[in-house]
C-alpha cells in the first residue's frame, strides 16, 4: 500500500471520528462540565432570589456544593458591585422549600 493511500484512509478515519458526539457515545468530561455549570447557575439563581447558601444546598442535594457556592459567591459579588436588589420568587412555594422552612422553624 502506498503512502498516499494510507494517508487517505487515515484522513477518512480521522474525519469520521470527529462526529462521535452525534453517535451518542458518553463523554465524561463534557458531562462533568455540564453538571458543574448547572450547579453554578443554581447557586447564582439562589443568591439572586435572596436564598441563603445553606438553603441552596438543601434544595439541590445532587448539585456539587463547591460549584453551587462558586455561583452563589459570583452573583453576590456582582449584585454588590452593581447595587442590585434581591428578586423574590413570585411562584408558589415548592414542597422542598416548604420543608426547609418547616425544619428551620422546628430548630428554633
Amino acid at each position: 500500500m502506498s503512502i498516499s493511500k494510507f494517508s487517505g484512509i487515515f484522513l477518512l478515519m480521522l474525519t469520521s471520528l470527529t462526529a462521535c458526539d452525534r453517535l451518542g457515545l458518553p463523554d465524561p468530561a463534557r458531562d462533568a462540565a455540564i453538571r458543574e455549570s448547572d450547579a453554578r447557575a443554581t447557586g447564582s439563581a439562589c443568591r439572586h432570589a435572596g436564598r441563603a447558601i445553606e438553603d441552596c444546598y438543601s434544595l439541590n442535594p445532587d448539585a456539587s456544593r463547591a460549584a453551587v457556592y462558586a455561583g452563589w459567591k459570583d452573583m453576590n459579588d456582582y449584585m454588590r458591585e452593581n447595587k442590585i436588589d434581591v428578586v423574590k420568587p413570585e411562584l408558589a412555594k415548592s414542597e422542598a422549600s416548604a420543608k426547609v422552612e418547616a425544619s428551620a422553624k422546628d430548630e428554633k
